[in-house]
């Protein structure tokens, strides 16, 4: 049996949930599943590589957007096999966690990654809606170009009006946010945890949507109820 360390919270969930035994070691950001009982090895931008060196992993499973590649470079100089997932879309999604698990993992491909395309594919989209995404306040930052989130939110009708800006993650000073023609904010709980006393005030006339973070910015088993949760969750005269 292979011994997997995960550098990132949604991959340590689809490996635990599909194997949770291959799982030695994961970021004190891996929340899910709520037992996850193995070695946490840091956070996922500064994991102790001593440690997880020390934990002789068969593989570490990493994101080329969460994880730096200095720590993943000195992971392979000390002899550890490092596979690095790239996921800016949901189909990347899908064909990543595969490859990770089937491939990297030697694994069965799970019941729950065909449960989650069959539930996206069911999705129909309606009108779409302008909308602003804030990932972070102080100072406001938006969801940019070429996003997991923002792809997952235009299949369910969610037209991101930054999704053409030259950065993935662009600050955006609050009066344009406010003039940019939004007619939806949506205001996720995580990176930064946006709630109904922490957000919709900045927005005076504009309908906010609070949604879970992890539905929408995670891949893994999650996907399989996000298109659900989410369109609860938006505003539900707008879609």
């Amino acid at each position: 049996m292979q011994r997997v360390v995960s550098l990132v919270p949604s991959l340590t969930e689809a490996i635990a949930t599909t194997a949770p035994r291959l799982l030695v070691g994961a970021t004190a950001w891996c929340t899910h599943p709520a037992d996850l009982d193995v070695e946490r090895i840091g956070g996922t931008k500064n994991p102790d590589v001593p440690r997880i060196v020390a934990l002789a992993p068969d593989l570490v499973v990493a994101n080329e957007e969460e994880n730096r590649p200095a720590d993943l470079d000195a992971l392979r100089e000390a002899g550890i096999s490092v596979l690095v997932t790239q996921i800016r879309t949901l189909d990347e999604a899908f064909r990543e966690l595969d490859r990770m698990l089937t491939v990297g993992c030697g694994l069965d491909r799970p019941g729950w990654l065909d449960a989650a395309e069959a539930a996206w594919a069911a999705v129909a989209t309606g009108a779409e809606i302008p909308a602003v995404i804030p990932i972070w306040r102080r100072p406001w930052m938006v969801l940019g170009r070429d996003t997991f989130a923002g792809d997952l939110l235009a299949r369910l009708g969610v037209r991101n009006i930054y999704s053409d800006h030259a950065e993935r993650y662009p600050k955006i000073p609050l009066p344009e946010l406010l003039a940019g023609g939004a007619e939806l904010v949506v205001l996720p709980d995580e990176p930064y945890a946006f709630s109904a006393s922490d957000g919709p005030e900045a927005f005076p006339g504009l309908p906010t949507a609070l949604v879970s973070g992890r539905h929408l910015t995670w891949y893994g088993p999650s996907l399989a109820e996000a298109p659900d949760v989410l369109r609860r969750q938006l505003t539900a005269d707008l879609l």
